[in-house]
């Protein structure tokens, strides 16, 4: 299983920087996304979690309180963490 960790702030520059990592883990098997030092997130990274979960064998995704309340405001709870745990 390839773990991917999310840096505290992930605006668009983070997306930037983790998106050839993304790509690279989708293509070989499971993977589980570490949100929890999540405390900024940002719409560019927010699409790439949805992208992640969608591609491949899917994404598994740790929260943060920060992101547990930006997929609130955006509708995208369901989307990126139903089966997973808070």
């Amino acid at each position: 299983m390839t773990t991917i960790k999310l840096p505290a702030r992930c605006d668009r520059a983070a997306a930037e920087a983790l998106f050839p990592e993304f790509v690279a883990a989708m293509g070989s098997g499971a993977t589980e996304v570490d949100g929890s030092a999540v405390t900024q997130i940002g719409q560019s990274v927010l699409q790439l979690l949805v992208s992640a979960r969608r591609s491949g064998n899917g994404a598994t995704i740790t929260r943060s309180d920060a992101l547990t309340k930006a997929a609130e405001m955006t509708g995208l709870t369901g989307e990126l963490f139903d089966g997973d745990k808070a």
